[in-house]
């Protein structure tokens, strides 16, 4: 596995470098990967948390943590969870939700979680302790679905 240095940061922390890294990845993955276009800068990161995992000072893994009240009305969300595709295969998206979790718990142990969900990994989340809500719904031409973390040990 490729050792990465994982850090947390606020909008306003992240360096130029960094936050260029963040939106290139972003971008080469949901746009163009997955053939998707939609406004990937919707404001929510200036309110986020970012976790960035980086080796030689490359960003090759993030997410952002949300608050309550940004992505959903009375719970936390963790998004655009995204790792390198040079790097897949290497549990490195498994340890990005697990790292997001951590934080999570320390900042608002007492909020609920949610994310909007890939339908296709819905059993990769399942696996991490998240239960699916509701029905698969269309967002930009990807099949979604809420999704509750369980908080299982």
């Amino acid at each position: 596995m490729t050792p990465l240095t994982w850090q947390w940061l606020s909008f306003e922390s992240l360096s130029n470098q960094q936050l260029y890294q963040m939106l290139a990845l972003r971008s080469e993955v949901f746009v163009v990967e997955q053939d998707c276009a939609y406004q990937d800068l919707d404001g929510k990161d200036l309110k986020a948390l970012h976790l960035i995992g980086a080796f030689d000072d490359k960003v090759l893994a993030t997410a952002r943590l949300l608050p309550a009240g940004v992505s959903y009305p009375d719970a936390a969300s963790i998004g655009r969870i995204v790792v390198h595709p040079s790097l897949r295969g290497q549990d490195l998206g498994r340890k990005t939700v697990e790292l997001a979790l951590e934080q999570y718990q320390k900042l608002w142990p007492d909020e609920e979680l949610l994310i909007g969900a890939q339908a296709r990994l819905t059993r990769f989340y399942e696996e991490l302790g998240f239960v699916s809500e509701g029905e698969i719904y269309d967002e930009d031409g990807i099949d979604h679905i809420i999704m509750r973390w369980a908080k299982c040990a």
